[in-house]
C-alpha cells in the first residue's frame, strides 16, 4: 500500500500545479515568483524537517537554559548548520539565569488523602523543606481573586481557570495570565502559595509547567500547576465539603547564571547581502519532555527552509539568517541579547519571522509592518494559499524571541498554524518526537521557505513598523 504521507503529497502537488497558472502577479517579479513556487512545491513533496527535530530531541533531550541539555543542543545546532553548508555559522554568547527543578510532590490532606499530579511553575521558589500546607481558596480568574481577595490571607490560592480548545492561540492567551501573574497577585492578598489548573486542553494526568513572573515589590510564594484531572478533583472536593487542605513540596529555585548561546547560520544574498531576512526559532525547552513541539519543530522548520533556499540555483537578493535563540522559555535572554548585539544592523533587517507553533498545518500569515507592505504581502498570501497560508492577518506580533526587534521597527511575521491539539502536550512530559506530524511540518516549511524567498527577493525594502505600534505588549 502506498504510504499515506506520499498520497497526501501527490494530491497536494496536483492542486499546486492547478493553482499556479492563476497566481501570477506583477508585484512579485517573475523570477521571484517562479523560485518561490519551486520552493513551495519541493517542500510539499517531502522535507528533512522531521529529521532535524529528531536530531535535537534525541541528541540533546530536555534543554532548559543553562543545563547540560542546553549545551548539547548548542553543539548539535553548530554541527548541523555547518554540515548543511550554512555560511558564517557561529555561537553568539548569551548569559542566562539558571533555574532548576528537583523533587516535587503534592497531596490532599483533608477531607481525605489523595496524591496530586503537580509540577513547579518555572521560576518558582521552593517550599519549606517539610512542604507547604494550607487550606485551598478557589478562584476562577485574576479578576475573581481581586473581587474576593481578602479571603486569600493565610491560604493557598487555587486558580481553577479552564482553557478553551481552539485552532488559534486565543484560548491560551485568555488562560495563561493566571500562570504568569497569579503568584504575585495572590501574594498581594497574603496567600502563602498558589496552585493553578494546568494551562492546557488535555485530560491526561500530566501537569503543564511554564514560566511565572514575580512582582519585585511583593513577597515570593511557591507556585505549581496541577493536572486537569486533579484540578477537577480539587474543585469537586471544595464544592462538596469544606475545608480542603493540601500539602505540596517543591525543591526548585534559581542557581545563578550560566553561558548559553544563540546559534546563527546564513545563506548569503545574491545582490544585497548586507540586508537580512531573519528566520528564528528557539533552541531551549522546558525540562519535563524533550521539546519536540516547543520548539524542536520550529528549529526543524527554519533550518530546512534555509537549506532548501541554499540549494536554489538563483538565491534571493538578501541574506537569509537562521537564528536558533537561547532561553525563550525562562527569560527571553536570547532575543534580547540578539537585539543588543545587532543593534547597528537592525535597520538593514528586511523582515523577521519566528516559527514556534509546533507541528500543526499552516492556517495563514500574520504581519506587523507599515501599511505600505500589505499589497506585496497579499501576493505572497496568494502564493501560500495552496498550502494553507493564504489568510493574511494584520494584527501579528511575530513571536516571543523576535519581539525584542519591535522597538527598532523591524517588520515581524509568523506563519499561523493549527493549535487544535498543540496544548494537549505543551510544556508537559508528553512533548516528545512521536507527536510530530511530518506532512503538516512539510507544509509549514513550504510556507516559510516561499515567504522568506519572496521577501528576501522583493524589489523594495519594507517600511518599518509605525512608531505608535513599536511598544511590545506585556504578556
Amino acid at each position: 500500500m502506498e504510504p499515506m504521507r506520499r498520497v497526501v503529497s501527490r494530491v497536494l502537488l496536483a492542486v499546486l500545479a492547478a493553482s499556479s497558472a492563476g497566481a501570477a502577479d506583477e508585484s512579485l517579479p517573475p523570477e521571484t515568483l517562479a523560485a518561490a513556487r519551486t520552493l513551495r512545491d519541493r517542500a510539499v513533496s517531502g522535507t528533512r524537517a522531521s529529521e532535524w527535530v529528531a536530531g535535537v530531541t534525541d541528541r540533546a533531550g530536555p534543554r532548559l537554559a543553562g543545563s547540560d541539555g542546553d549545551r548539547r543542543a548548542v553543539a548539535w545546532a553548530l554541527e548541523t548548520l555547518r554540515a548543511l553548508g550554512f555560511s558564517n555559522v557561529r555561537a553568539e554568547p548569551v548569559t542566562v539565569e539558571v533555574w532548576r527543578r528537583d523533587a516535587e510532590s503534592g497531596e490532599v490532606v483533608t477531607p481525605r488523602p489523595q496524591r496530586l499530579a503537580l509540577t513547579a511553575l518555572g521560576g518558582s521558589i521552593a517550599t519549606p523543606e517539610a512542604g507547604l500546607e494550607g487550606e485551598l481558596f478557589e478562584v476562577v480568574s485574576l479578576e475573581d481573586l481581586e473581587s474576593r481577595g481578602a479571603a486569600a490571607r493565610g491560604r493557598i490560592v487555587f486558580f481553577n481557570k479552564r482553557m478553551e480548545r481552539r485552532s488559534d492561540i486565543g484560548g491560551y492567551e485568555k488562560a495563561v495570565d493566571v500562570r504568569s501573574k497569579g503568584a504575585s497577585r495572590a501574594a498581594r492578598w497574603g496567600a502563602i502559595g498558589v496552585l493553578i489548573r494546568s494551562v492546557g486542553t488535555d485530560s491526561n494526568r500530566l501537569p503543564h509547567t511554564g514560566g511565572l513572573r514575580y512582582d519585585e515589590a511583593l513577597p515570593r510564594i511557591p507556585a505549581a500547576a496541577v493536572s486537569g484531572p486533579d484540578a477537577d478533583l480539587l474543585a469537586r472536593m471544595i464544592q462538596s465539603s469544606a475545608p480542603v487542605r493540601v500539602r505540596f513540596h517543591l525543591a526548585c529555585g534559581r542557581r545563578g547564571t550560566a553561558e548559553s548561546a544563540n546559534v546563527v547560520g546564513e545563506i548569503p544574498g545574491r545582490t544585497k547581502p548586507e540586508e537580512i531576512v531573519l528566520l528564528g526559532a528557539h533552541l531551549d525547552s522546558w525540562d519535563l519532555g524533550t521539546g519536540a513541539l516547543d520548539d524542536g519543530a520550529g528549529c526543524g522548520v527554519v533550518i530546512e527552509a534555509g537549506r532548501l533556499i541554499a540549494r536554489m540555483t538563483r538565491r534571493p537578493a538578501r541574506t537569509i539568517r537562521v537564528v536558533l535563540f537561547a532561553n525563550e522559555e525562562s527569560g527571553l535572554a536570547g532575543g534580547k541579547t540578539y537585539a543588543k548585539a545587532h543593534a547597528a544592523e537592525l535597520d538593514r533587517h528586511q523582515a523577521a519571522l519566528e516559527a514556534d507553533s509546533g507541528t500543526g498545518r499552516p492556517m495563514g500569515l500574520s504581519w506587523l509592518a507599515a501599511p505600505s507592505a500589505e499589497p506585496y504581502l497579499r501576493r505572497i498570501a496568494e502564493l501560500l494559499e495552496p498550502v494553507g497560508g493564504g489568510r493574511l492577518s494584520g494584527d501579528g506580533s511575530g513571536g516571543a524571541d523576535i519581539s525584542a526587534l519591535r522597538p527598532a521597527g523591524v517588520p515581524l511575521f509568523a506563519v499561523l498554524q493549527d493549535f487544535s491539539t498543540y496544548f494537549d502536550f505543551h510544556h508537559t512530559a508528553n512533548d516528545t518526537f512521536d507527536k510530530i506530524e511530518p506532512a503538516s511540518l512539510d507544509r509549514t516549511v513550504a510556507a516559510v521557505a516561499a515567504f522568506a524567498y519572496s521577501v528576501a527577493d522583493a524589489p523594495a525594502r519594507f517600511e518599518r513598523i509605525p512608531v505608535v505600534k513599536r511598544a511590545t505588549p506585556t504578556p
